[in-house]
């Protein structure tokens, strides 16, 4: 048996105390193009939301193109079909964040309206956040977010993170 030598972007980042900010390393993350209707036996989500089937969820990202984020180590890619399926694991790593004052905390950094009138659990959107490129989508009414984040910019944008939650504790 091989050992495992991942070592996660954020292995070494000090929360700041902030229970609120934590990475969920090594997801599973495959890009999507189709003109199918579904994947994974369930309907395509539209603009800026996502489906959720068992542990695994489809995000939106274009016209045509879904990503797909299951768990580490998740088989997904030998079950998706389409004109484009490419493992994209390695590229970025999860950043969530919850507790009540998570949106607060994202708002000082994205322009996008996270009220929840325009922005609730289900939704997802490719924005910036502290200038860093991210997708970021609102899992539950909490609320809890996951940032996905390039792996270059994981510990600028977790540094950035815990210091906009300072305020809250």
């Amino acid at each position: 048996m091989t050992a495992d030598l991942r070592r996660s972007q954020l292995a070494d980042h000090p929360s700041g105390g902030h229970p609120a900010v934590r990475e969920l390393p090594f997801r599973t993350m495959v890009n999507v193009r189709t003109s199918a209707s579904e994947l994974l036996g369930v309907p395509l989500p539209g603009p800026n939301t996502f489906a959720t089937v068992g542990e695994r969820s489809i995000l939106w990202l274009g016209p045509d193109e879904w990503l797909v984020v299951a768990p580490p180590n998740d088989p997904v890619a030998d079950e998706l079909t389409g004109d484009s399926v490419v493992d994209v694991s390695a590229n970025r790593t999860t950043i969530e964040l919850a507790g009540p004052h998570a949106r607060d905390i994202l708002e000082k950094g994205t322009s996008i309206d996270l009220h929840p009138r325009a922005f609730g659990p289900g939704r997802c959107a490719q924005t910036l956040l502290a200038r860093a490129q991210v997708v970021l989508a609102q899992v539950d009414g909490e609320p809890t977010y996951h940032v996905l984040v390039r792996g270059s910019f994981a510990s600028y944008l977790a540094d950035w993170l815990v210091d906009a939650a300072r305020e809250f504790r």
